[in-house]
């Protein structure tokens, strides 16, 4: 019997570019997943969640069921074909993280799995490959088709670390947070499912701009070639367009928190939910007011984070003013919870 514990993340800035070609720039949570796992020489998988009052009884040569279970299912099916391991197994899982807040309570049970699961049967896979096969299982099983961020912030860092994550070439730096301020992330109250179809629009339309440059990198794009996308479809030319400017504040925060700018990287953070908002829409009237007021409060800067379309957001405070911040920040909108 093996146990292994993921965090979950919350994402500073960088969203939606991580399937583009982008920088990121992730944190790690203290809340996470808890596996643990258990061998066996059958083909059975059963799976505990004290998130979920069922038990999942699934099996090696299952396929999604649109069940919760299915991100084990997929880890541990996987994992046989990829000879890392062989039949099924018993598993446990205890959670601090809710779901469907943004904060990556999938990619920890993806990667948790598979890292047990290599533990359990003497495999030798580097965390870079474990975030690999993990965004495996979201693309090929689950039918989900997001990027790797998720999966390599989860896998690496660890938390009071931010993760500096070229998208492209898998390169990372490892960036401690300050003491002087705190990333907080608080759960607007409105919860969405990334696998609804929204979030698939998007990269189909980040995709078709790509097809219509000829390139993989839209973070990348140039000048000229952002303004060759005003013929295209409008929505098409919003998406290169977030990503595109995205990609400038990812790189520009990377900067600010190495040299402690608390002000430009709050700043950075607000541009971004603007940006995600009126050209990659993904944020939602409540979301909107909630994180305006979260920087009237207080906030150095303040964002929807995750898929969009609900969850979480993520704010910039002063560490001394955090309590009253929340507290302030709660009487106008009774919904939110703290996370983290």
């Amino acid at each position: 019997r093996v146990t292994h514990f993921t965090p979950g993340r919350v994402n500073i800035l960088g969203e939606h570019t991580d399937y583009n070609g982008g920088m990121v720039l992730p944190t790690a949570l203290e809340l996470g997943i808890t596996l643990a796992l258990t061998p066996r020489d059958d083909n059975t998988i059963q799976i505990k969640s004290d998130a979920f009052e069922d038990i999942a009884e699934r099996t090696t040569s299952d396929s999604t069921q649109d069940h919760w279970s299915d991100y084990v299912t997929g880890a541990v099916q996987l994992a046989n074909a990829e000879g890392l391991t062989s039949g099924g197994a018993d598993i446990a899982i205890s959670t601090t993280l809710p779901f469907g807040a943004g904060i990556s309570s999938s990619a920890a049970v993806t990667v948790a799995t598979l890292t047990a699961l290599c533990k359990a049967n003497g495999a030798s896979l580097s965390n870079t490959d474990i975030a690999v096969l993990a965004r495996r299982v979201e693309n090929e099983f689950i039918g989900m088709p997001c990027g790797i961020m998720d999966q390599m912030a989860v896998a690496i860092a660890h938390p009071g670390q931010a993760l500096a994550l070229d998208t492209r070439t898998l390169d990372y730096e490892l960036i401690d947070l300050p003491d002087t301020h705190h990333i907080a992330v608080v759960h607007s109250g409105v919860f969405r499912q990334l696998n609804e179809g929204r979030y698939k629009e998007r990269k189909e339309e980040c995709d078709q701009a790509k097809a219509l440059l000829g390139t993989d990198d839209l973070c990348l794009i140039s000048d000229s070639q952002l303004e060759a996308l005003r013929s295209a479809p409008e929505a098409v030319f919003r998406r290169a367009r977030h990503c595109r400017t995205e990609q400038k504040r990812t790189l520009n925060a990377v900067t600010a928190l190495k040299s402690g700018d608390m002000n430009n990287l709050g700043e950075l953070m607000n541009e971004g939910h603007l940006s995600i908002r009126e050209d990659f829409q993904i944020t939602l009237p409540a979301v909107d007011k909630l994180v305006a007021d979260a920087v009237k409060l207080g906030a150095l800067g303040a964002r929807q984070t995750g898929g969009g379309f609900g969850g979480c957001i993520v704010a910039l405070v002063p560490k001394q003013e955090v309590q009253d911040w929340f507290t302030r920040l709660q009487d106008k909108h009774s919904e939110i919870k703290w996370v983290a």
